[in-house]
């Protein structure tokens, strides 16, 4: 990993939701190393700040963030336009296991905006064809406008990819269904002895997610979750990640459940 901000310059900013925006950004002269599905960057607004960011879409050394302002660094983020120059440090953290060696059928469960860092996993998937099993997407969001992607979603079923959407409040003509994520599951045809299920969303969404996948027949060590504290130097040194024994920006951001069950159950104080 680079720990010395690289120069990147932005190339394609899109609006996702009102709220919500993907920068593509590409290097200068030199590139980070490879990133992977799952990995994040520390993404350095000059003169603002740094944050932790999931790369949501991998194009060789091109890479896409979604952002969602929150913040005063994000915000920054979300006000980029073509042209401009972010520092990248990275790549970040643990990514998800695409091991294909048992072509598993694969489970994406995102709530909000955790479908970013899922992305990558999906067109890792849809590039391989043959070396995976089914293919099945679920993804949940507050209200239809919350939705990222819906384009995407579209064209994921066009290409055979099973993709259920859910949302907490429905709008005016939404005619899809409404309620928590986990309420999809019983329409999933994964098979549960060789299915390796990815989970990223609010932490009570993944506590629940978790639990009702275990109940399925999922055994902990083939269901990954994406955690989030507040990281800070994203190399494991200042502490502002740890999660029980787990350094997340070094021991995560993916984590399999049967290392995360445990500092996920214990109240923080």
């Amino acid at each position: 990993m680079i720990t010395v901000p690289v120069p990147y310059r932005v190339t394609a900013v899109g609006t996702e939701t009102a709220d919500c925006v993907s920068v593509e950004v590409t290097p200068a002269d030199r590139s980070l190393p490879r990133f992977s599905p799952g990995h994040f960057a520390m993404v350095y607004a000059f003169g603002v700040g740094e944050v932790p960011i999931s790369v949501s879409a991998i194009h060789g050394h091109r890479l896409v963030h979604t952002v969602r302002a929150v913040g005063a660094v994000t915000r920054a983020l979300c006000r980029l336009r073509v042209g401009d120059w972010v520092g990248l440090r990275g790549p970040c953290g643990t990514g998800w296991d695409l091991t294909a060696s048992d072509r598993p059928d694969v489970l994406v469960i995102a709530g909000g905006i955790g479908i970013a860092p899922l992305r990558p996993v999906v067109h890792r998937v849809l590039a391989r064809p043959g070396a995976f099993g089914r293919l099945e997407v679920l993804v949940g969001a507050r209200a239809p406008q919350d939705l990222l992607y819906t384009e995407e979603l579209a064209r994921w079923r066009r290409a055979g990819v099973r993709v259920e959407v859910t949302v907490d409040r429905p709008g005016p003509g939404w005619r899809g269904n409404v309620g928590v994520v986990t309420d999809l599951l019983d329409r999933c045809e994964t098979d549960p002895a060789r299915a390796t299920a990815m989970i990223c969303g609010p932490e009570v969404m993944i506590r629940h997610t978790a639990r009702a996948l275990l109940d399925r027949g999922l055994s902990a060590p083939r269901i990954q979750t994406s955690l989030e504290r507040n990281m800070r130097c994203g190399v494991g040194h200042c502490g502002h990640c740890q999660l029980g024994p787990l350094l997340l920006c070094r021991d995560g951001p993916v984590v399999g459940y049967d290392r995360a069950r445990i500092p996920l159950a214990t109240r923080e104080r």
